[in-house]
């Protein structure tokens, strides 16, 4: 039995291209981009995944990974795969974004603390939403849903010397939109709580103008954001479902440009 070459670069490329992809997508992914998840880590797991799914994706074409033509496909494979992990960071960024808004509603635009997975300060509103959403991603097997999303990128972006159409990257682009929108969402109800406060507080001040109300403001307007968030701290859930089956579509709708 003859085994040719064209055979011997199919069957590397059924297991090194889907490396690459995957390698690209734990570069960028929440949860596994983090500097508390070593290098060595993400090399073993994009080895395990690509064992895992290799099985059950077609053979790509026959190309040498070091020729040009090789080169212009791992730089492909990577630039999907980083796209890929930047859509579900923009997911977990929402919240981080609504934590702003809150911080700076309830007087903690100042607290701060460093986010160990972006290696930043961020607002520790900012870090209670992301703490919530992350734990409620892992019971919601968000990381399989990734997974799978991956394997089926496959279908819809298959393994070739094309990149992304024109509609697909307006489509990434546009989903950044998506991080600023759904952070106001979050937020909402707790800044327009605090906004009523402070209105009240203006008028107070204007009927009793020796009344310290700075005093009196702060420990008031804290008080009242942290009730807020034990209300509004359940529609985490919905809206990081909203996003992820958003993200889920923007994906599968995808293409890549064809031959003219």
């Amino acid at each position: 039995m003859s085994f040719s070459f064209e055979e011997f670069l199919q069957l590397l490329g059924l297991y090194f291209w889907p490396f690459v992809r995957i390698s690209g997508m734990l570069l960028m992914m929440p949860l596994y981009s983090g500097s508390y998840v070593t290098v060595k880590i993400r090399l073993f797991l994009a080895v395990f995944i690509t064992i895992a799914i290799a099985p059950s994706l077609s053979l790509p074409p026959p190309i040498d990974p070091f020729t040009w033509h090789g080169i212009l496909l791992i730089i492909q494979q990577l630039g999907i795969g980083i796209s890929i992990g930047l859509i579900f960071a923009v997911v977990f960024q929402m919240f981080v974004v609504a934590g702003h808004l809150a911080s700076m509603s309830m007087g903690l635009a100042m607290a701060s603390m460093v986010d160990p997975s972006t290696g930043v300060n961020t607002p520790v509103i900012g870090r209670y939403f992301t703490i919530i959403a992350t734990l409620m991603f892992l019971l919601l097997n968000g990381h399989v849903l990734i997974f799978q999303i991956v394997l089926d990128s496959f279908d819809t972006l298959p393994v070739g010397l094309h990149f992304y159409d024109r509609d697909s990257l307006k489509l990434i682009f546009n989903f950044g939109s998506k991080m600023f929108e759904g952070g106001v969402l979050v937020a909402l109800p707790l800044v327009t709580a605090l906004l009523l406060v402070n209105i009240s507080f203006g008028v107070v001040a204007r009927a009793a103008p020796t009344l310290n109300i700075f005093s009196v403001g702060f420990p008031v307007s804290l008080m009242a954001g942290i009730l807020m968030l034990i209300f509004i701290t359940p529609l985490v859930l919905p809206h990081l479902q909203n996003m992820m089956l958003y993200a889920h579509d923007l994906i599968l709708n995808l293409r890549l440009t064809e031959d003219s």
